[in-house]
């Protein structure tokens, strides 16, 4: 049976699944080229953090290239030469904004992946039923061929739906798994760019509170 066979017997359960993975399938793709565009800053200047705000040229000097952890360095640094007392926070806001520009898209992605199943399972269940409307018009005597129809539609939908919500959950663990990562990379840069400044402001570890993503995938 080829793939044109397989979505007819499926029914329309089936069309939506397409759907749901090249929605899915679209996401990744967008998010993967935004993460590979996400540069880090060089390891030279990394090793220099502690005293960039002291020599604030050699960030443009460095060649570091634009990213999360470079904007939030030039964020803080301008925030500094223009007297702000509170740089913990500057750094916090920008990567606020970096991490919520990241997980854009993770929480649809969620979605279609814990859905998928019950769509499929859907399906199986508007087959099951046309399958038993057979038997009861045909007055008890089963025809075979004529429940075929709604058995091929019970078993295509709930192996699509699976089909489909496997690797999108997969494909997003691997993605949150990357945002997290770079979460932490953000945070070692503001720690590691304000450590020789004593009277910066204490703040609450932002990792304690839970991301867009968190919870997206709980109970699979």
């Amino acid at each position: 049976m080829n793939m044109a066979e397989l979505i007819t017997k499926g029914g329309p359960v089936v069309w939506i699944l397409i759907g749901y993975s090249a929605i899915g399938l679209a996401i990744v793709l967008e998010r993967s080229l935004l993460f590979l565009r996400q540069r880090r800053l060089p390891q030279s200047l990394q090793d220099q953090l502690g005293r960039l705000l002291d020599h604030p040229r050699e960030l443009g000097e460095s060649g570091a290239r634009s990213g999360p952890e470079y904007r939030i360095v030039a964020a803080v640094i301008s925030a500094d030469s223009k007297g702000v007392e509170d740089l913990r926070s500057v750094g916090n806001r920008v990567r606020g904004h970096e991490l919520q520009r990241m997980e854009y898209g993770l929480r649809t992605l969620g979605i279609l992946g814990n859905t998928a199943p019950l769509l499929g399972l859907l399906g199986t269940i508007t087959g099951m039923i046309k399958a038993f409307m057979v038997i009861e018009q045909a007055g008890g005597k089963v025809d075979a061929q004529a429940l075929a129809g709604g058995i091929w539609e019970a078993m295509i939908t709930t192996g699509v739906g699976l089909a489909v919500a496997i690797p999108l959950l997969i494909l997003l663990h691997f993605l949150e798994g990357a945002v997290e990562r770079r979460n932490q990379s953000m945070e070692t840069t503001i720690a590691l760019l304000l450590e020789r400044r004593c009277n910066v402001p204490s703040y609450q570890d932002a990792s304690e509170q839970p991301h867009q993503w968190e919870g997206i995938t709980d109970g699979v």
